[in-house]
């Protein structure tokens, strides 16, 4: 299969001053991952999208993460909503700085819709690896525990949130984090989850 015709994440690049390109070894990593544990084929590496880009329209996985910084523009919000109604998935992935104001941007495209708490017997815990206890905790900030919040549009679950998790840094090289390796497997298995919901549950 082509790179073009596979399925692949769309790295969020957003304005504010965030690093959004944080964890460069990151989605390659989990692409890798799905292709192998899964029967859903994947491009080697993601794509770096805008939410005004036309592209945004053709990846099923829109990830966002950072450790500053979020801001969208008022056309970059309805654009985001556009996408997420017709059916897109936005990831965003707290690498610990960015809590604030991806809950302020957020509730700019959906003021109706605040962030709720994913209940804990959700598909996204379950759809191909069993996650009873919810989202895995990669490393240590605040002392928190690890949550995935979300957004439902119809009973769909648009938006999923990690929190105080650090999925990222689970998914990167071994020798970045040096995390232990059941840590690392966690978060794979979490990402595979979190891929396989966003294109619609095939595994």
């Amino acid at each position: 299969m082509s790179q073009g015709s596979a399925l692949t994440v769309g790295r969020l690049h957003y304005d504010g001053g965030g690093d959004w390109y944080a964890n460069p070894s990151s989605l390659p990593n989990l692409l890798r991952a799905v292709r192998e544990r899964t029967r859903l084929a994947t491009a080697d590496r993601e794509r770096v999208v805008r939410l005004t880009d036309p592209s945004l329209w053709e990846v099923p996985y829109l990830y966002a993460t950072g450790h500053g910084n979020v801001l969208f523009s008022p056309d970059e919000a309805r654009a985001l909503r556009a996408h997420l109604e017709a059916g897109g998935f936005l990831h965003a992935d707290d690498n610990y700085g960015m809590d604030r104001s991806f809950r302020r941007e957020i509730a700019k495209v959906f003021p109706d819709r605040p962030l709720a708490e994913v209940p804990l017997d959700h598909p996204i815990y379950r759809v191909v690896y069993p996650f009873p206890r919810g989202v895995p905790k990669v490393h240590e900030h605040d002392g928190l525990p690890a949550q995935g919040f979300g957004i439902f549009l119809g009973g769909r679950l648009a938006v999923y949130y990690s929190y105080q998790a650090d999925l990222g840094d689970g998914w990167e090289d071994p020798d970045v984090h040096r995390d232990p390796e059941p840590v690392r497997e966690q978060a794979l298995r979490m990402g595979v989850n979190l891929f396989a919901y966003a294109v619609g549950g095939a595994a």
